[in-house]
C-alpha cells in the first residue's frame, strides 16, 4: 500500500505541475481517485473524494473556463470612443492582451465611422466601427453577430452621465456583462436594476485610489464621529469636459461625513468644482495635464480652527484608470466563465481583495 500510495503521489505531482487544462485536470483527478480507491480497498480503507472547489462547475464548462484564462475568445466592446477615457481604456485592453470588439457605441452627435485604436506601448492596434446611440437596431444586430463569432462579449462604458441608466438597462436586456466607469445618473436605480447581472460598477478604477477609499470606509466604520464637529471643505479639479461632480469625491465625502458627523454637507452643492484651465493651474495642475487630470483636496478643520487635517490625491493623465478598467474586464470574464458566483454587481474593492489588479 505504501509503495502504491507513493506512486500515486508522484503521479499527482507530475500531472498537476504540467497541467493547465481544466478538462485534463478533471481526467487526471479521476485517475488519481481511482488509484487511491484501489489502494484503499486492498488495505481495508474507505476513500471519500470531494471535487476541489476550484474545479466545481468547471468540468462541464471546461472550454468556457479555458477561454477565460487565456482571453483568446474574449471581445471587449468599448463604448464611449472617441472620448479620451474610453479610448485610453481601449488602448489599455490591447496593452494587457485583450481583443477589442469590431463595433462599439458612440454618442448621438457622432456619425457612424471606423477608427483606429493604437497602443504605443505594445504597438498593437485594432479597427473599431462606432455606431451612434441613435441607431439601437443596428447596435443590437451587431451585438448578436459578435456573440455568434466569439464566446465572450463584455462591454466597457465610459459614455456620459446622462446615459448611465439607459446604457445599463441596455446591457442587461442584451445579456452583456459590463464594466462601468461612467459616473453620474441615478446610482441607486443603477445598482437595483443590475443586481442580478454580471458587472463591475465603480466611480474610480485606479488601484491606489480604490485602496485609499477602502481604508477610509474602514476608518469611518470603526471610528465614527472621531472628527465630530470638524468642518469639511472639498475642492476638486478636472478637465473642463467633465460634466459632473467626481464620483470618487462623493465616495470619499461619504466616509468623511461619517467621521465628522456632518449630515449637512451635500456633494452636489458644497464641493468646489474647478473646470477652468487657469483656475486648475492655480490649484497646482501642470499645463500638460489640463486635458486629463483629477486633483482632489479634502480638509477637515476643528471648530476653533486650531487643528486641520488634509487629504490630497492628484492624478495627471488617465493611465491609472484605464489599466484598472482592463483589469476589471479580466476579473469579470473569469467570474462569468467560472460560474461559481451568482450574477451580481462587483466593485473595484472586490477586485482589489482578490488581488486581480495588476
Amino acid at each position: 500500500f505504501q509503495v502504491l500510495l507513493k506512486s500515486v503521489y508522484q503521479y499527482t505531482v507530475v500531472l498537476f505541475n504540467i497541467n493547465t487544462n481544466y478538462f485534463e485536470m478533471a481526467t487526471n483527478y479521476c485517475i488519481i481517485t481511482t488509484l487511491l480507491f484501489i489502494a484503499g480497498s486492498l488495505n481495508g480503507f474507505q476513500v471519500i473524494t470531494t471535487l476541489p472547489r476550484s474545479m466545481k462547475g468547471s468540468v462541464i464548462s471546461s472550454s468556457l473556463s479555458m477561454s477565460a484564462s487565456s482571453f483568446d475568445d474574449v471581445r471587449i466592446m468599448v463604448n464611449g470612443m472617441p472620448g479620451p477615457m474610453a479610448t485610453a481604456a481601449a488602448e489599455a485592453c490591447l496593452r494587457k492582451g485583450l481583443k477589442l470588439a469590431p463595433t462599439a457605441i458612440t454618442g448621438p452627435e457622432i456619425e457612424s465611422c471606423t477608427i483606429d485604436v493604437y497602443d504605443s506601448v505594445s504597438e498593437k492596434s485594432a479597427k473599431v466601427k462606432l455606431i451612434p446611440s441613435t441607431k439601437p437596431d443596428e447596435i443590437e444586430a451587431s451585438i448578436t453577430s459578435m456573440k455568434e463569432t466569439s464566446e465572450f462579449l463584455l462591454a466597457i462604458d465610459y459614455t456620459h452621465p446622462s446615459a448611465v441608466n439607459s446604457n445599463a438597462e441596455f446591457y442587461v436586456k442584451n445579456n452583456v456583462p459590463f464594466v462601468m466607469g461612467t459616473t453620474g445618473g441615478d446610482r441607486e436605480k443603477l445598482l437595483k436594476n443590475c443586481a442580478s447581472h454580471f458587472c463591475v460598477i465603480a466611480p474610480n478604477m485606479g488601484k491606489q485610489i480604490v485602496a485609499m477609499q477602502a481604508a477610509l470606509e474602514n476608518l469611518a466604520r470603526d471610528y465614527p464621529a472621531a472628527f465630530e464637529g470638524y468642518h469639511l471643505k472639498v475642492v476638486e479639479s478636472h478637465q473642463k469636459t467633465k460634466a459632473d461632480t467626481s464620483g470618487t469625491a462623493k465616495a470619499v465625502i461619504d466616509s468623511l461625513k461619517t467621521l465628522s458627523s456632518n449630515d449637512k454637507f451635500v456633494a452636489e452643492d458644497d464641493v468646489q468644482k474647478i473646470r477652468d484651465d487657469d483656475e486648475s493651474v492655480a490649484f497646482g495642475v501642470s499645463a500638460d495635464a489640463l486635458t486629463g487630470h483629477a486633483y482632489h483636496t479634502y480638509t477637515l478643520k476643528s471648530p476653533d480652527g486650531t487643528v486641520e487635517f488634509q487629504l490630497q490625491h492628484n492624478v495627471a493623465g488617465r493611465t491609472v484608470y484605464a489599466e484598472g478598467t482592463a483589469d476589471a474586464v479580466k476579473f469579470l470574464a473569469k467570474k462569468v466563465a467560472q460560474g461559481d458566483d451568482d450574477p451580481q454587481v462587483y466593485s473595484m474593492i472586490d477586485i482589489l481583495k482578490e488581488g486581480a489588479l495588476e
